[in-house]
């Protein structure tokens, strides 16, 4: 701290002692005169969209509508300023690759975007294609970017592994030395956040869409279960959607429409420079994420901003009501130790004068990733909100597809991984949010490491076995809120935590015994986090047919399993459907989905049927009981005969104090998994240690290996809204005869045409490569796909993943093509052979 003052000492003002802070900005374009332009004067009483918000994400989504054309139709609200809160003094990084193929494409989009935008408009966007540089200090960071690269490829970006010396001749101001080598993305490149405001505002003004600024949003109407209105400091307006782009506000604006939207703002830091000799408008953005911090070109100087890991959340006393163009006080103690690492790195900043430092609020989510689309409590009210520091980047893809869903009233793809329903309504809480978003900056450059978990917020859900588990040695992870057992200590050590890392992690022995032990004996795994729902009702049966694509006609106590397709024929949820009586079933899913496939399930229902639908997933915990002897302990448990003439597979039956067995199972071995009455499952479990005072727990590690290696799918992984039963190898679970249902015709169109792509397994030749998913498919030297899912099957004895392979001449793909390649899977730039199969590695038939 004296090293900082003393360097900072003739360079700042005095930092001031009020909470926020009227900015120097100078280096931001000016609003104020050229948003003149777009207000309007006369507020309309009815509009068929208005959007709350008019920051870089809301006028993405006016533009967009404007260009389907729906101009005329859409009203932008501005609390303010254009581009006030947040939008004006981002940092304006546009770098394309993200997690997933669909996150990459839709930043993708952005870049080309903004590569035209000016030309359209007329206005503007500071958009530069100057590529973007990554170092690496550490080994570790090092295999990560390897992967990266291979990531990259198999979505179709270039992208380059490359030493300290060649990463200099990209940037030269850069210090090498301690580098173990770097990654060049050549099509990443800057924007300047308030200019793409307005070139978005003026290309969506030009088709119609009216502005309006000054004006506060009050409340929302309602009818009907749905927008109907929009109230306004200024008069209503009422109209049939509602986009909430709020911002700072947004989480504000969907409380008043009863709309979990859970974000919280964090004060994010960057400095900016005076010119530095060596910088030019086409130096590349560096990032040195090992030391936190990045770097872009920014008149002729450098922009220097952090995600610090120890972040500081932002308004503990609420927003102010004036809060627009304002910044955070300097805060030169916390921000000095990213100073020393920008130095370490660009040892010509020790010598440079600075302009200012920007302290400004940026909201983040509990997940880091943001939050679109159409909110599950309230239909026709749509949200784009909480970007994670990204939204310049992520804006015009966002803004895009958000659009698309608006007026066709359905997602244009898979947009799991950002959709708003991902979020169960604890995560509204503000204590939660408060602790999970300061933690999602405070890793956002953390190594991304292979069953990485968060621990803020934690433990919150818990199973009624939680301390059993917990005293067994349990590792917990955490889903939807719910404490779940990953792993178990073989020591008696309690708490045991993952040491994470790219190869064989600490937990790795570990779940191979309980994998083993579920194979050859007998595991009990704690699945009560799955998502349960009761369907009772005169209408019930028909509702489900519909809806299903497997038959539901089934007599009682028949478990089906099915999808619930969309009107493309993808998968909007996998799930098993038990019929507990002529009227009444129970819905269970994966964990992650109660919010989506409730919301499913109610948009999907008519109002003219009659039905219940309820959650239950509270009301029983669920034991897995698992391997080739479950059979012997349930028979000494009850008096039921569990044979298999009395008791096959795919059905259900009551064995006492309302404990239901239900024949079924994820992991390819003879199993029951038992739904139990939660007051009663440590009894239970007692019961059943009385059987057998051995019996292990097993965790969802084993899960996850012990059902790729059979080829069961994970819905989010192996089969989304994009993928269809057939393309899945699902096939079986479709019944053509049994009539219409949601998405058959466009099933039964692909059934008759041919496949574009199919769900492959793929096992390796080596022992050695240890796969985690994502990794590229590669067919006679070209890349045809990436995996989806991936594990260690240690009964097979090597590493095994499925993925969906496409023909690169974009031909149809049958099984004889799979057949015919000869297959490689590429793991941080070194290739493996594997053996392609259209079934699972253990025990096909």
């Amino acid at each position: 701290v004296l090293r900082m003052q003393a360097l900072l000492s003739n360079r700042f003002a005095p930092v001031r002692s009020a909470q926020t802070r009227t900015p120097n900005r100078s280096y931001s374009t000016g609003q104020k005169q050229q948003n003149a332009f777009f207000t309007q004067k006369d507020l309309p009483k009815k509009a068929r969209v208005v959007i709350i918000g008019g920051g870089v994400i809301g006028n993405s989504v006016a533009y967009h509508l404007a260009q389907l054309g729906w101009g005329k139709d859409v009203v932008l609200l501005e609390r303010h300023q254009l581009s006030s809160g947040t939008t004006w003094h981002a940092a304006g990084l546009v770098g394309q690759l993200r997690g997933t193929q669909v996150e990459t494409n839709l930043c993708r989009y952005g870049s080309e975007l903004y590569s035209r935008l000016e030309e359209e408009t007329g206005q503007a966007t500071g958009w530069r294609q100057c590529g973007s540089i990554t170092v690496a200090r550490t080994d570790e960071r090092l295999t990560y970017l390897k992967r990266t690269q291979s990531r990259a490829r198999a979505f179709g970006l270039e992208a380059e592994v490359v030493s300290p010396e060649e990463a200099k001749k990209y940037w030269p101001l850069l210090r090498v030395d301690d580098l173990k080598g770097a990654l060049w993305l050549p099509k990443d490149g800057v924007a300047t956040s308030s200019d793409v405001v307005q070139a978005f505002a003026k290309g969506a003004k030009s088709k119609g869409v009216q502005y309006f600024e000054n004006i506060s949003v009050t409340g929302i109407d309602t009818h009907n279960g749905a927008v109907s209105g929009v109230k306004t400091s200024e008069g209503d307006i009422q109209c049939d959607i509602a986009v909430n782009c709020g911002g700072l506000w947004a989480r504000r604006i969907g409380k008043m429409a009863g709309v979990n939207v859970p974000l919280h703002p964090c004060e994010h830091f960057y400095i900016v420079t005076k010119p530095m000799q060596g910088i030019n408008v086409m130096t590349p953005v560096m990032r040195d994420p090992d030391a936190h911090i990045y770097f872009r070109e920014w008149s002729g100087g450098l922009l220097m901003g952090s995600f610090e890991p120890n972040a500081k959340p932002a308004f503990k006393d609420g927003i102010p009501e004036d809060f627009a163009f304002r910044l955070f006080n300097e805060d030169w103690e916390h921000f000095g130790p990213m100073l020393e690492n920008a130095m370490q790195r660009v040892p010509d900043m020790e010598h440079t004068e600075i302009r200012q430092m920007v302290n400004g609020p940026e909201s983040f989510t509990p997940d880091n990733q943001y939050n679109l689309g159409e909110s599950p409590e309230l239909r026709k009210f749509y949200v784009a909100a909480g970007f994670n520091s990204s939204g310049v980047a992520s804006a015009p893809g966002a803004g895009r597809v958000l659009a698309q869903w608006i007026v066709d009233d359905f997602p244009p793809m898979d947009l799991w991984n950002v959709d708003i329903r991902r979020h169960a309504g604890f995560t509204n809480n503000d204590n939660y949010l408060k602790a999970r978003a300061t933690e999602s900056l405070s890793i956002h450059y953390d190594i991304p490491f292979p069953k990485f978990e968060l621990e803020s917020g934690r433990p919150l859900r818990r199973s009624p076995l939680y301390h059993r588990l917990k005293d067994s040695g349990a590792s917990f992870g955490s889903k939807t809120g719910w404490e779940r057992p990953n792993w178990f200590s073989q020591t008696g050590e309690k708490n045991p935590k993952n040491t994470y890392g790219f190869e064989r992690q600490n937990w790795f022995p570990n779940q191979k015994t309980e994998h083993m032990q579920t194979r050859e004996d007998v595991t009990l795994f704690d699945q009560t986090s799955f998502c349960k729902f009761l369907v009772e009702g005169p209408d019930a049966a028909s509702f489900l047919q519909r809806i299903s694509c497997n038959d539901m006609d089934v007599p009682t106590g028949k478990i089906v399993y099915t999808g619930m397709l969309n009107h493309r024929g993808g998968f909007e949820t996998d799930c098993t459907v038990t019929r507990l009586s002529d009227d009444s079933f129970m819905v269970v899913s994966s964990t992650g989905q109660v919010t989506r496939d409730l919301d499913w399930m109610n948009r999907m229902k008519l109002n003219s049927e009659n039905f219940n639908l309820t959650d239950v997933t509270s009301s029983y915990a669920v034991l897995g009981l698992m391997g080739p002897n479950s059979r012997k302990i349930l028979e000494k448990v009850t008096d039921v005969n569990f044979s298999n003439e009395n008791f096959p597979f795919g059905t259900s039956q009551m064995i006492g104090q309302g404990i239901r067995a239900s024949r079924i199972t994820y992991v390819g071995e003879l199993g029951w998994e038992l739904y139990v009455p939660t007051e009663i499952a440590e009894s239970f479990y007692d019961r059943l240690l009385e059987v057998k005072p051995d019996l292990k727990f097993g965790g969802y590690y084993a899960i996850d290996s012990l059902r790729i290696e059979k080829g069961y799918r994970a819905w989010g992984h192996d089969i989304s809204p994009d993928e269809t039963p057939l393309e899945s190898g699902l096939g079986f679970a479709v019944n053509w005869k049994k009539g219409d249902f949601h998405g058959r015709d466009a099933l039964l169109k692909q059934k008759e045409s041919g496949l574009k792509k199919r769900l492959t397994t793929f096992i390796f030749e080596s022992a050695d490569p240890l796969p985690w998913g994502g990794e590229p498919i590669i067919r006679d030297d070209k890349i045809v796909g990436y995996l989806t899912s991936a594990a260690f099957g240690h009964h097979v004895g090597s590493g095994v993943g499925m993925g969906y392979v496409k023909n690169p001449d974009g031909g149809y793909v049958t099984p004889e093509f799979i057949k015919a390649g000869r297959y490689e899977i590429e793991l941080a730039g070194k290739r493996w052979g594997v053996k392609a199969s259209l079934q699972g590695a253990y025990d096909p038939q």
